[in-house]
């Protein structure tokens, strides 16, 4: 059976709402049962269905009550018998209404399958009581409580400590960036020393040959 995951952004539920498949559309046309027939199913609510009498709780046609003649599920609505408006030319048309906004006042069971749906519910209600007057609510609480008890709470993980760098490494290695530096720094003195000394060996050759041309 294909399952819905729940989500919760707007367009993601209005997609699966549209494009949902025809078992999960059978169960989105749940309506409750009047207290009459709640008392007498023991159920408190199912799946609409033509020829129910319902009456409408909500919106304009607040306690109309009727039969159901049509049930849309690809657009989600019902068509309760005598519930018509004229159009501009004058022609009735029945008046489309959500399943949410109805209570059914009166079930068809001429199906036999929706005679065992009743029954499987009824069931499971006498076996939910049957359990909760074995052991009352009280009880099956406390028994949880003290399971959780025994079971002993995870320790939560140490975290593992980075070993450290010792500290005669740390110290060797802080001297050659200093040596680095201090050679970044001499480079630029050694270009000006050798300028220098090129201008002084510029300067004798001139003196040189002044001298030997003076002679």
């Amino acid at each position: 059976m294909q399952a819905i995951k729940p989500v919760t952004k707007p367009a993601k539920q209005r997609k699966m709402l549209f494009q949902a498949p025809d078992h999960v559309r059978y169960k989105l046309f749940a309506a409750p049962l009047s207290p009459e027939l709640r008392a007498s199913h023991r159920v408190k609510a199912l799946q609409v269905r033509s020829g129910d009498t319902v009456r409408i709780m909500r919106g304009d046609h607040k306690g109309f009550e009727g039969k159901i003649t049509r049930i849309d599920r690809k657009k989600y609505r019902i068509y309760v018998e005598g519930l018509t408006r004229e159009k501009v030319d004058g022609t009735p048309m029945f008046v489309p209404i959500h399943p949410s906004k109805v209570m059914i006042t009166r079930l068809n069971l001429d199906d036999k399958w929706r005679k065992k749906i009743l029954e499987r519910k009824k069931e499971a209600l006498r076996k939910v009581e049957e359990v909760v007057a074995e052991k009352p609510l009280e009880e099956v609480v406390k028994e949880k409580e003290a399971e959780k008890e025994k079971t002993p709470e995870k320790k939560p993980r140490r975290k593992r400590k980075v070993a450290e760098k010792p500290a005669e490494k740390k110290k060797e290695e802080k001297p050659k960036k200093r040596k680095r530096v201090k050679k970044e720094k001499l480079k630029p003195k050694k270009a000006e020393k050798e300028r220098q000394k090129a201008k002084k060996t510029r300067a004798k050759s001139k003196t040189a040959k002044k001298a030997e041309g003076g002679t």
